[in-house]
């Protein structure tokens, strides 16, 4: 019961890693509100890039449950592999509104919430995409290392509050936003090929990224604070290149 006692919100809640992550900080004696834009079991509507809605599931939890000890901002968006050159500047104010600007809204409503609780920990979704080329799209990629970024800058101007903040990066992850990748391998036999390109010669599962949620959330990471923990089987010890073909547009 690492987390007994504890509050945490946790977007994206109702599926994948979100939903993974509920319910085990669940089995482990926290009270969850899981949200998400998606309907699910135990799931409170939410947009995580609406700072209305971020800000009414931090004042949920104080309201209804005492305070908040965990955030865990999880919500986030493919935009798809679209090329820089085919892709809008509404498809980047998109993906960014989802996969940055959330995890801005978690800590910014979030910390004041915290603090009053004495401490806590926040946790954001980043991604290996976020490293280095040749693990998402563009805009993905981009608001990924802005996670990565945000959560050290988070780090510092959160000195002396007891607040630690951190970020995951999961590598290949058997989740909705990339079911169409897992289909499109087995349906063409070659669901051994899933995850070749990383030393474990495999893809992830949600639980595994909700284990480490788990750590970051737990006093067992109490000496971990800016930092970008990487659950990617070890493929970003050596990011494998593919040149893609755009057409038109290739150089």
């Amino acid at each position: 019961m690492r987390l007994e006692g504890k509050i945490a919100i946790v977007t994206g809640g109702a599926s994948g890693i979100g939903k993974a992550t509920a319910t085990l900080f669940r089995q482990e004696g926290a009270l969850v509100i899981a949200a998400d834009m998606a309907e699910g079991e135990d799931v409170v509507r939410a947009d995580a890039g609406s700072e209305a809605d971020v800000a009414g599931l931090v004042d949920r939890a104080v309201r209804d449950h005492g305070g908040l000890d965990i955030f865990f901002a999880n919500a986030g968006v493919s935009g798809g592999l679209a090329s820089i050159f085919e892709q809008s500047p509404e498809d980047w104010e998109k993906i960014l509104r989802t996969n940055l600007i959330g995890p801005f809204l978690a800590i910014k409503h979030a910390a004041p919430a915290l603090k009053a609780r004495g401490g806590g920990s926040l946790i954001c979704t980043a991604s290996v995409a976020g490293i280095r080329a040749g693990a998402g799209g563009p805009a993905y990629s981009a608001s990924k290392a802005g996670v990565i970024n945000l959560v050290k800058v988070a780090a510092t101007q959160l000195a002396g509050a007891n607040i630690r903040v951190n970020a995951i990066c999961p590598g290949l992850i058997e989740t909705g936003m990339t079911r169409g990748i897992y289909d499109s391998a087995r349906a063409a036999g070659k669901e051994e090929m899933i995850g070749h390109l990383n030393p474990m010669k495999r893809g992830g599962a949600p639980d595994e990224i909700a284990r480490a949620a788990l750590f970051l959330a737990s006093d067992e990471s109490s000496y971990v604070n800016g930092h970008a923990l990487v659950v990617d089987g070890g493929l970003s010890a050596s990011h494998p290149f593919y040149r893609q073909d755009y057409g038109r547009t290739s150089f």
